[in-house]
């Protein structure tokens, strides 16, 4: 229990540091219409040195860092990409990156630090026999994992139903009642702090005519769009360049991050900074029916996505997927001219862009009922997510978690390797055909 209240502690004040570093990047930016075309090109290359030099294993999201731990064998390196004092410095630059104005979240972050908070909290309990001497390290990463996503979002729920499908695919874990008490207690902590409240308030559902048909709708383009998006977060800006100056962009990092940093200034000065942060105002008006998306917002807000994650900063894709499934539902409603039960078509759209982007349906589902207390229409963000979900397969064929995990785990058996002076284990190779690593 103890350590469940220091992952929700450590995802509250998170939280509270996420929501000031996006309000003050709101007024900067509307007090200052250059300020973007600063922080961003100058920003993102200090965000992607700092992390280079001291946390290179907080670059991006932190689910995959996590699903590489555990994969990794138990030893010496299997912490390795989940280390408290390396792991907490996410924070700190997540939110740099969310006052600067990149398109990130801090629910995947949460998620690696919920895992590091918990695994160290464990390792002194080991170190002075206080308690979970009948837990393995994998059973605490994936308890503070699920933990911090269930405060992160506020739902307990959606935190076990992630360590059941997400966390435990591919991977034995041993689903105790000390793992599945100790997540439900990290998400109901935060409950029991912040209050009941969803974390997109306010959604009322009405009536949809054809609902079906709007929900196979909802799936192919979310699932298409999804699909999509995380083949590009995988593969890198480096494969959509000519071959010739590949080997430049891959040698330059920090020259890549200035060039994100100033597309994203573009789309978020040509669409009045709708694009930067998490989104998270579009989304919640979308779903209350009181948002008009300007035309192509889903598109650059997908854009936007991709450039900050290509920028190699730390930062989340939970938050800024659901916003694109939220501004693509809302496309969709205008342009079918729907005005009774839109805003169910908006919430569709989140849970199946999510379930397209992650290929995790029923998390996809639970997530977004939970966020938005949609548990009316939870049967038909099933079947959407689903959908979704096998229409992503389609373009990219392995979830993109576990392939940008996988990339995680052969690069600390390299480092292990190379410093035990034993042979590397052999690396997985790229698809031809796919970009994606194949079996071995």
């Amino acid at each position: 229990m103890a350590g469940s209240a220091l992952v929700a502690l450590t995802a509250l004040f998170f939280a509270h540091l996420a929501d000031f570093a996006l309000e003050l990047n709101a007024k900067l930016v509307q007090q200052y219409p250059w300020f973007a075309w600063v922080a961003l090109p100058l920003g993102l290359p200090l965000i992607a040195w700092l992390t280079r030099k001291f946390a290179p294993f907080t670059v991006g999201s932190g689910i995959p860092q996590v699903i590489a731990s555990l994969s990794l064998p138990y030893g010496a390196q299997k912490t390795r990409l989940i280390r408290l004092g390396q792991t907490l410095l996410k924070i700190p630059l997540t939110f740099l990156g969310m006052l600067f104005g990149v398109s990130i979240g801090r629910e995947g972050p949460s998620v690696q630090v919920g895992a590091a908070v918990m695994g160290a909290w464990g390792a002194w309990c080991k170190k002075h026999g206080l308690a979970f001497k009948g837990m393995q390290e994998n059973d605490l990463m994936a308890a503070g994992a699920a933990g911090g996503l269930a405060a992160a979002f506020n739902a307990p729920l959606a935190g076990v139903i992630f360590a059941i499908e997400e966390l435990g695919r591919g991977i034995m874990l041993r689903w105790e009642r000390q793992i599945l008490l100790g997540v439900l207690a990290s998400g109901f902590i935060q409950v029991a702090i912040q209050g009941n409240n969803p974390y997109f308030s306010g959604f009322n559902g009405g009536v949809l005519e054809h609902i079906f048909l709007w929900v196979a709708l909802s799936g192919l383009v979310c699932g298409a769009a999804g699909g999509l998006f995380g083949r590009l977060l995988y593969r890198g800006a480096a494969a959509f360049a000519p071959r010739k100056i590949r080997g430049f962009i891959r040698n330059r990092p920090l020259l890549l991050a200035a060039l994100m940093g100033l597309l994203l200034a573009l789309l978020g000065t040509f669409y009045q900074g709708k694009t930067y942060g998490t989104g998270y105002h579009e989304a919640a008006q979308a779903l209350h029916g009181i948002y008009e998306a300007p035309f192509g917002l889903a598109a650059a807000k997908w854009l936007a996505t991709v450039f900050s994650y290509w920028a190699g900063v730390p930062g989340g894709i939970f938050t800024p997927s659901l916003t694109i499934g939220a501004v693509l539902g809302e496309h969709i409603a205008a342009i079918a001219d729907i005005s009774q039960g839109a805003n169910i078509i908006v919430l569709i759209c989140m849970a199946a862009f999510l379930a397209g982007a992650t290929q995790s349906p029923i998390t996809s589902a639970v997530v977004v009922m939970e966020m938005t207390g949609g548990q009316s229409l939870l049967f038909w963000m099933l079947i959407a997510c689903i959908f979704a979900s096998q229409v992503s397969r389609q373009f990219s064929p392995r979830p993109f978690y576990h392939a940008s995990g996988m990339r995680f785990r052969q690069r600390v058996l390299q480092e292990t390797a190379a410093q035990t002076g034993n042979a590397p284990a052999r690396p997985q190779t790229a698809n031809s055909k796919t970009g994606m690593p194949s079996e071995n």
